[in-house]
């Protein structure tokens, strides 16, 4: 009934049994402690007949772990917990990627662990609230402004949560750039106003991410790093700019140099903001990687974007909207992914 969707592909080195992709948003944050444990070994695994699946934002530092119960990547503990869910996946064919998500000033002090502090480009509040377990919803606290040494650092654990992924046996991290996270945080004038090198020019407001990609790509491998964007997303605070078309084409050219697995990329999910189709051709046309489209897709909709080649793989965020069938394992799973 789908047969694009349902199709093969390739991403990085890897073979797909379909074009679908779970998105990282399908997770409900069921790590206490930010250790995966038995109930997400069961969740991913049931969910192994995707093509690709995108684990849940992880934190790549204790000061990245914003969200209440969002699991990490730094300890141990959590690589030992990532590796039986990776096992568990693998043992039913399927490719898993992990998504490395540092949440910068959209986070609670309440959420993260002792002795850190939330951080972000610059100290500018986040208007609206956060869950916290403890206290209920909180108003996003003022971040402190990070330090032109903290932000390269900052790349240094990207690299170290990227490596430390690849140990608990993800095949690949995909860098979140998006949806107003600390990465994205970057991209905005109205959130990053710093005067450093990171400041001001799209191509100081880039830099961030393209030393982060650099160093991850080069320490894992090029075909196992992935990167999601989110052009017109204004979730977390984020405000529309006149350079929104510019920053991502520039972004788009520049990742097309480190031939990067693949860009994910968010459009008009949940009603916010369609990307125009201006700039989705125009970085479909500039980066010659694998595109990864996600924004309340259906399964004909999905179909139809991979027949017309718009996009090469499609990634599911509403576990009803998913291809009846192609999530189904045994006959044991509705059409969804809950």
């Amino acid at each position: 009934m789908y047969p694009t969707l349902l199709s093969s592909a390739t991403i990085g080195k890897y073979a797909l049994s379909n074009k679908v992709v779970m998105s990282p948003t399908m997770t409900k944050r069921r790590t206490p402690g930010g250790i995966p444990n038995d109930a997400m070994v069961e969740y991913y695994s049931q969910r192994a007949g995707a093509g690709l699946i995108i684990a849940e934002g992880s934190g790549p530092s204790e000061n990245g772990m914003g969200h209440a119960h969002m699991p990490g990547i730094y300890s141990k503990e959590q690589i030992a917990g990532w590796k039986r869910v990776t096992n568990a996946v693998h043992a039913k064919d399927g490719r898993i990627f992990l998504q490395l998500m540092h949440t910068g000033r959209i986070s609670h002090p309440a959420n993260m662990p002792a002795k850190t502090e939330v951080l972000a480009p610059s100290a500018i509040m986040a208007k609206g609230e956060i869950w916290t377990d403890t206290h209920g919803w909180q108003p996003h606290p003022t971040p402190r402004a990070m330090t032109t040494k903290e932000v390269e650092q900052m790349v240094k654990q990207y690299v170290k949560a990227a490596t430390q992924a690849i140990a608990a046996g993800f095949d690949g991290v995909e860098l979140h750039a998006a949806n107003g996270y600390l990465m994205d945080q970057f991209l905005h004038p109205s959130v990053n106003k710093r005067t450093d090198k990171y400041g001001g020019s799209i191509s100081n407001r880039v830099r961030f991410i393209l030393e982060v990609v650099a160093a991850v790509s080069d320490a894992i491998g090029r075909d196992k790093t992935g990167i999601r964007l989110s052009p017109y997303s204004q979730v977390n605070d984020l405000q529309y700019h006149s350079e929104i078309d510019a920053t991502y084409e520039y972004l788009a050219d520049a990742l097309d140099i480190y031939s990067l697995s693949y860009i994910h990329l968010v459009d008009g999910l949940g009603g916010e903001p369609e990307i125009p189709a201006m700039l989705l051709a125009g970085i479909r046309a500039r980066f010659r990687g694998m595109l990864i489209l996600n924004g309340n897709f259906d399964a004909v909709r999905a179909e139809h974007t991979v027949q017309s080649g718009l996009a090469d793989l499609v990634a599911f965020d509403n576990p009803c909207t998913t291809a009846p069938g192609v999530m189904k394992e045994e006959g044991k799973m509705e059409s969804c992914f809950n």
